[in-house]
């Protein structure tokens, strides 16, 4: 594919057609250069090996794969210079007109969004303070949050100088407040485990003048979730790029208030003297983060959900088709809220444990990554490429054979993995 028929080829997305005017899509001034790339294996080149992935979004397992607009959109971000801050100035505008909120920016992830929006409500407008980070002198530096919404990702509050201060009820908040306080901070998927659920947060927010802030990175689907917080009225709110919305795996947006999130820019580059340097989003990024959003907004969400409940289903079946193994399909409330599958069996029917289970299919061909513990192997089927659940179904009956023909396999227990998923629980 040339320059012309890759800017072709995306002009009908809304913002990245904006930006494609007619003499730079047909101009045959502008020199067209070759986009073929290499038809080799680089991953097999460097002896990484791939796989299904069955078990989700998970960092470790590299995220979610980006449709081909999106990555052509990062191709094309290669092409030409832009200023940075005018760049995500544009993209801002353009994603709140989306989500019908206040402002929006692209952040490095949630948990750059997290840092760079606390940052943003710690110092305001003042390039003396944005500076001086992480030290927190002179500034209201506590963060309070319910304490069964503590997690390890609490991390991107306290890297930037925020101090936590972990509550239980509605009067430990209240009796919290102080001078020093910043922000109030709520994790969406802990939403059924705190006392204070979602409005009366954001109404105590509003009764004592604190910014609210909510952390919904994992929460797309449902696509609700976009537009529902910032309607309720939480001043921050952060999504993943690279989960559900299927953008780069390194970017994120930052929703809601425009001066706090104008604040926030102020600790990314390409200034230099701050906090937030190293949380860059480059322009290719950008780009790829907006055309991704776009691209989901238009997707056909009731098709997509029958065919994840279908993949599941089949896999469901195979698996029940051995005497001794039960599955439950459901759905997460909160965070990866998908069609989702849990598999366990009879260890006297079937000698094999989930463990042992897990590492023949990752060693096996192709190789199947999953989730799950001691008790029963887990499995979605969002982040697979349809079609692969008939693999996955058949490597299962496969295993489950050779475990009732007198298994002799692998005794790893994937303790590497298990500890990962722990912390990732934590």
């Amino acid at each position: 594919m040339n320059r012309r028929k890759l800017l072709k080829s995306f002009a009908s997305l809304p913002l990245i057609g904006s930006f494609l005017n007619s003499e730079l899509l047909y101009s045959k001034d502008n020199s067209e250069f070759n986009l073929d790339f290499a038809q080799k294996d680089i991953y097999k080149d460097l002896g990484v090996r791939t796989f299904i992935n069955c078990a989700g979004t998970y960092t470790a397992l590299t995220g979610s794969l980006m449709p081909k607009e999106v990555t052509d959109a990062i191709t094309f971000g290669t092409s030409q210079y832009v200023e940075l801050d005018e760049l995500q100035d544009r993209v801002g505008e353009r994603i709140s007109e989306l989500l019908k909120c206040e402002y929006a920016t692209v952040s490095s992830g949630c948990f750059g969004a997290m840092s760079i929006a606390t940052a943003g409500v710690m110092c305001g407008m003042d390039n003396n303070k944005v500076i001086q980070l992480p030290n927190t002198d002179g500034m209201k530096n506590e963060v309070i949050l319910q304490e069964s919404h503590y997690m390890g990702y609490c991390q991107a509050l306290t890297n930037v100088g925020a101090k936590l201060v972990k509550i239980k009820s509605t009067k430990d908040l209240e009796k919290s407040i102080n001078s020093k306080t910043a922000m109030l901070w709520f994790l969406n998927a802990g939403n059924d485990k705190g006392s204070i659920k979602w409005q009366e947060f954001v109404d105590l927010g509003k009764k004592h003048n604190i910014p609210t802030f909510i952390d919904c990175a994992a929460d797309v689907p449902p696509v609700e979730n976009l537009f529902r917080f910032t309607k309720m009225g939480f001043d921050l709110v952060a999504f993943s790029g690279g989960k559900g919305l299927r953008g780069p795996q390194s970017a994120g947006l930052l929703l809601g208030n425009k001066k706090l999130i104008k604040a926030a820019r102020l600790h990314t580059p390409p200034r230099g003297v701050t906090i937030g340097r190293g949380m860059k989003v480059n322009k290719e990024e950008v780009l790829g983060m907006l055309t991704a959003l776009e691209l989901y907004l238009k997707k056909d969400h009731d098709k997509e959900w029958k065919m994840w409940e279908g993949q599941i289903q089949m896999i469901s079946d195979s698996a029940r088709s051995f005497d001794g193994v039960k599955s439950e399909i459901f759905v997460p409330k909160y965070a990866n809220h998908v069609p989702s599958l849990k598999i366990h069996w009879d260890s006297k029917k079937i000698n094999i444990t989930p463990n042992q289970f897990r590492h023949e299919l990752r060693s096996g061909h192709p190789s199947i990554e999953t989730t799950g513990d001691n008790e029963s192997v887990g499995i979605t089927t969002w982040m697979m490429e349809p079609g692969q659940e008939r693999t996955v179904s058949r490597r299962i009956r496969e295993i489950f054979n050779m475990a009732k023909n007198g298994y002799n396999g692998s005794k790893n227990t994937n303790s590497d993995w298990m500890g990962y998923m722990k912390k990732e629980k934590a």
